[in-house]
């Protein structure tokens, strides 16, 4: 009875890494493996690629239409990556911390200092490395999204990229899909159980050693 009173604020798990270097597929492979983590829906002025689905992937929207966004005060982050704006929305992932569910989601170092400005007791930031120079220019190659011109210019800007693993909390070098999975899982099993993330704790076990 008395531990139903331990509720928790939920957590926003974030990933970032340059380009091509897993985050989006840890964080992929993290929700379908965890019901309880939900992910977090940005919405983007770039266009729609094969597949990806209006409200599930992302939301894309004109720039004039983001513009108003980011005027309104009505995104936690923005950022322009590659000539395109990327941003997450504040309302929804708000309403889901305040109901205990926790989040994730995969942005750039820009807006990962920006979520940090804005809801760090929330933020945990995890940031994902390649185990090679030659193993991110290959993961590029191989995905088949992007054109020779864009590989090479996510290549150039990924040593600036990996220059802010420092300002975050936990680092993982993707040398292998499923043991990253299992090590940013285990850092998110971790963070759940903070003692000042776990809302009513104290009065638990004030209530345990007065007998009760």
């Amino acid at each position: 009875m008395a531990d139903a009173k331990i509720k928790r604020r939920g957590i926003l798990l974030v990933l970032s890494s340059p380009s091509g270097a897993g985050k989006t597929t840890i964080t992929r492979a993290l929700v379908a493996r965890d019901r309880t983590l939900k992910m977090s829906i940005s919405v983007t002025t770039r266009a729609r690629r094969p597949r990806e689905v209006e409200g599930r992937h992302y939301y894309f929207v004109t720039r004039d239409a983001f513009d108003s966004l980011v005027a309104k005060g009505e995104l936690l982050e923005h950022a322009v990556v590659f000539g395109n704006c990327y941003g997450t929305p504040r309302q929804p992932v708000m309403r889901a911390l305040d109901a205990g569910t926790d989040i994730i989601s995969d942005v750039d170092w820009q807006g990962t200092q920006q979520l940090a400005a804005n809801v760090r007791d929330d933020l945990v930031s995890v940031f994902i490395l390649p185990p090679s120079m030659t193993a991110l220019r290959r993961r590029l190659q191989t995905r088949a999204q992007d054109s020779r011109q864009v590989v090479a210019a996510r290549m150039a800007k990924s040593s600036d990229e990996m220059s802010h693993w420092a300002e975050y909390d936990y680092v993982v070098v993707n040398r292998e899909l499923e043991q990253s999975v299992r090590e940013v899982r285990a850092i998110l099993e971790a963070e759940r159980k903070r003692r000042e993330r776990q809302i009513g704790l104290a009065d638990f076990v004030n209530r345990l050693r007065s007998g009760r």
